[in-house]
């Protein structure tokens, strides 16, 4: 079994706590409401929750993709056809725009960001090398 954390990128981070911050600021400022203030930590407790316990499970022939308690797909290895390295924002257990979009059984797919792609990637294709793997155009440095 391997455990795969999702990746953070600051684009995640930074608005989110902008955002937060400025409601809990907002909160207090204006007549000191207790009770919004307590709404928004807990509101802030769940984001960091989900943030921490977003991660991917290799376990044998199982892919299993959890995001805090909201979230828990389990795909088997063998029905996995493509893995699209993506940049796509659509909602997804992804913290990161640096994204592989998993295509399984007939019209499925989810969209992960795990920290060691290349190795997850390998790892899945272990277990089954019939999967086509798609990157990214790469930008030529000059």
């Amino acid at each position: 079994m391997k455990v795969y954390k999702s990746k953070i990128d600051l684009e995640f981070v930074i608005p989110l706590n902008i955002l937060i911050g400025s409601i809990l600021i907002l909160t207090l400022y204006e007549e000191a409401n207790w009770i919004a203030f307590i709404i928004n930590i807990l509101i802030i407790l769940f984001i960091f929750h989900m943030t921490m316990s977003t991660f991917y499970i290799i376990n044998r022939d199982v892919l299993t993709i959890k995001c805090g308690i909201l979230y828990s797909k389990s795909i088997e290895i063998k029905s996995i056809k493509r893995i699209i390295e993506t940049n796509n924002p659509i909602s997804s257990p992804a913290l990161s725009l640096d994204r592989l979009q998993i295509k399984y059984g007939q019209y499925h797919s989810v969209i992960i960001s795990p920290k060691h792609k290349e190795e997850f990637i390998n790892q899945i294709t272990n277990f089954n090398s019939n999967i086509i793997i798609i990157r990214k155009k790469s930008r030529i440095k000059r």
